[in-house]
């Protein structure tokens, strides 16, 4: 199988390779794998309905054997469904490996500091989807691992996911997540931070109780390529001619890079094969990408019934995303004038959220943001072309579907 290339030139197996085997890359001017190149305008006719045909069965069998296992869920076929994917059903088809998971997570809290428990179960117990954990669940499974240590990997992103957003909230002033009061509005900064810094040492320490060189050298990169990205997200808060490349360069680092590596993980326990990794790593990065400008759209809908949270945070906060941006670049001087008074100087008043909805309507980007995440979904499902066709196959191209398909 050909290895595709991105607008670097560079194979998405020698990205693979760099990500999970080379050493962390810090400068953020030199980051071929977060570079993108947006599909052509107009977007063509998506269609999410079939999953991905597999061609590569046969090399994929020969290689689980010559390892001495087997492919694992194999005989689904990986056959065309119909109707819309359901979060429930993926989940059922790991649910005892997302127990574990819970146990993990719960057990790992532990301190003699009970202020330490207290302040991460506030988050981890506060209603999160656990997507992330799913993805390397299902990603290991389908590519054909059939031991343990799936969990507590799927365990450390989960720490790691969670200590990014104690930080975010900080950073970000934030008095609410997931409908609850966030944890620094309760504890204070100081400690929501400190016990971030205790989330991230316990990931730590179990990918170095993991054993595996090459998994560690994956979540550490990734570690270091999320600070970049929060980084990367402040210096171009306000700044209202942020273009679609800038905006999804931190998306692509802040998000999708633990997707990324939520994906590619499960692939390094069958044994290191540059397509099964880079085809993974394609999928999370996509599928994380998905995710966050679904985000996007979702906070300028304008009705909370409808999106079960709070809307117009990201413009209270004035973070640009993407409907702004679109919305910016086809914007006629008065709106660029409220863009730049609310959003570039921070001057806002009752009522402008609604009017920033109103722009946004007539200038027709939230249509434009699902396209792309539609986009992204679809390349995520074509992404697993280089698995075997099984369930949790499917379940990973269904998730790929709800990425850019939710409500919420």
């Amino acid at each position: 199988m050909l290895a595709s290339k991105d607008c670097t030139g560079e194979s998405s197996a020698a990205r693979a390779a760099a990500r999970s085997r080379g050493p962390i890359r810090l400068d953020i001017d030199r980051r071929p794998w977060l570079q993108f190149q947006p599909l052509p305008w107009p977007w063509p006719e998506l269609t999410l309905s079939a999953a991905p045909s597999y061609a590569g069965k046969g090399r994929f069998r020969a290689l689980a054997r010559r390892r001495g296992g087997r492919v694992v869920n194999a005989a689904s076929g990986g056959a065309c469904r119909s109707g819309p994917p359901s979060l429930a059903a993926v989940r059922a088809l790991v649910a005892d490996d997302l127990a574990r998971v819970d146990r993990t997570i719960d057990v790992n809290l532990a301190s003699s500091v009970a202020l330490i428990p207290e302040l991460a179960r506030h988050v981890t117990d506060a209603g999160g989807k656990r997507i992330r954990p799913l993805v390397t669940l299902l990603g290991a499974r389908a590519a054909g691992y059939e031991g343990d240590r799936h969990i507590e990997l799927a365990a450390v992103i989960e720490f790691i996911h969670t200590a990014t957003l104690l930080h975010d909230d900080v950073v970000d002033r934030s008095l609410e997540r997931r409908g609850l009061q966030s944890a620094n509005a309760i504890w204070g900064n100081a400690a929501s931070v400190l016990v971030g810094d205790f989330l991230f040492s316990q990931a730590f320490r179990l990918m170095v109780a993991d054993g595996s060189l090459p998994v560690l050298q994956l979540l550490s990169n990734a570690a270091a390529v999320i600070a970049q990205g929060e980084v990367l997200q402040l210096v171009t808060t306000g700044k209202t001619a942020t273009t679609e490349d800038e905006y999804l360069e931190v998306v692509r680092a802040k998000t999708a890079q633990l997707f990324a590596a939520a994906a590619a993980v499960g692939g390094h326990l069958v044994g290191y094969d540059p397509d099964v990794l880079a085809g993974l790593d394609r999928y999370g990065d996509q599928v994380g990408t998905a995710f966050q400008l679904t985000d996007d759209a979702l906070d300028y809908l304008g009705e909370s019934e409808e999106t079960g949270k709070p809307t117009g945070g990201d413009f209270r906060e004035g973070r640009l995303t993407l409907p702004v941006i679109l919305a910016y670049a086809q914007a006629d001087r008065k709106e660029r004038d409220f863009w730049e008074r609310t959003l570039g100087k921070g001057q806002q008043a009752a009522g402008d959220f609604a009017e920033a909805c109103t722009i946004i309507r007539r200038r027709g980007t939230i249509a434009q943001t699902y396209q792309r995440a539609v986009a992204c979904s679809d390349n995520a499902v074509t992404a697993l072309d280089v698995l075997p066709p099984s369930r949790c196959r499917d379940a990973l191209a269904d998730l790929a579907r709800l990425a850019s398909s939710r409500k919420h």
